[in-house]
């Protein structure tokens, strides 16, 4: 009869091993979709993790349970990037923050489409922007950003990128940091006045209203 040890430390090690497979089944349909699109089938996904179809069904028992997952992960390493971002001094954090987000966006292309999308990830999503906006503020009360810079603005600038990056897949994986530099220096104190008004939160509101409802 086996010790309730052994059994303990099978158990521990099966756990173990589910976890290893789970994680690497996120890390394969990060690189896949990346590399693909969200079209591509799981059972490519299951190739490149080195895992069984039911291995991955045992872990994710839809695409789309597997794809939301993906982009959880990917908010928290947002939302993590954001408070380190916070500790940065004399305001730069915005700066830090703006391109740590397109380094993580250029790294998970396929999830683009599901990133402000995505019902299971709200609060992650609110507390991503709340911190970037907190940036915005410390930014400007050190002088680094423009005082009629807004919310929306950073939200702009946020999904210009974010279409430069799923443009460009395939062909550059850094084109997108030239484009996040001249936004910066648009938002610099000495930079031009600007004649056009900022978008309204009401229309960020329907904007993210129409993202959420595709």
């Amino acid at each position: 009869m086996r010790s309730n040890v052994s059994s303990q430390a099978d158990g521990k090690a099966l756990r173990r091993d589910a976890a290893e497979n789970r994680q690497r089944l996120l890390d394969a349909a990060a690189t896949v979709f990346s590399a693909r699109g969200l079209d591509v089938g799981v059972d490519e996904i299951a190739r490149v993790a080195g895992v069984g179809i039911g291995t991955l069904y045992r872990r994710f028992p839809t695409k789309d349970a597997l794809i939301s997952e993906l982009v959880r992960q990917v908010l928290e390493e947002f939302v993590a990037l954001a408070n380190e971002a916070l500790s940065a001094p004399d305001g730069e954090g915005l700066e830090q923050m703006l391109y740590g987000s397109g380094t993580l966006l250029a790294s998970n292309r396929g999830c683009l489409s599901r990133m402000w999308s995505d019902d299971e990830t709200t609060i992650l999503r609110d507390e991503y922007r709340r911190i970037l906006f907190e940036l915005l503020a410390r930014a400007k009360q050190h002088g680094r950003i423009r005082e009629d810079a807004t919310d929306a603005d950073l939200d702009l600038i946020f999904w210009s990128v974010r279409g430069v990056i799923a443009t460009t897949r395939g062909v550059t994986d850094t084109g997108w940091r030239r484009i996040m530099a001249v936004m910066i220096a648009g938002l610099r104190p000495g930079a031009d006045n600007l004649d056009a008004i900022p978008m309204s939160a009401q229309h960020v509101a329907q904007i993210m209203d129409q993202l959420w409802a595709r």
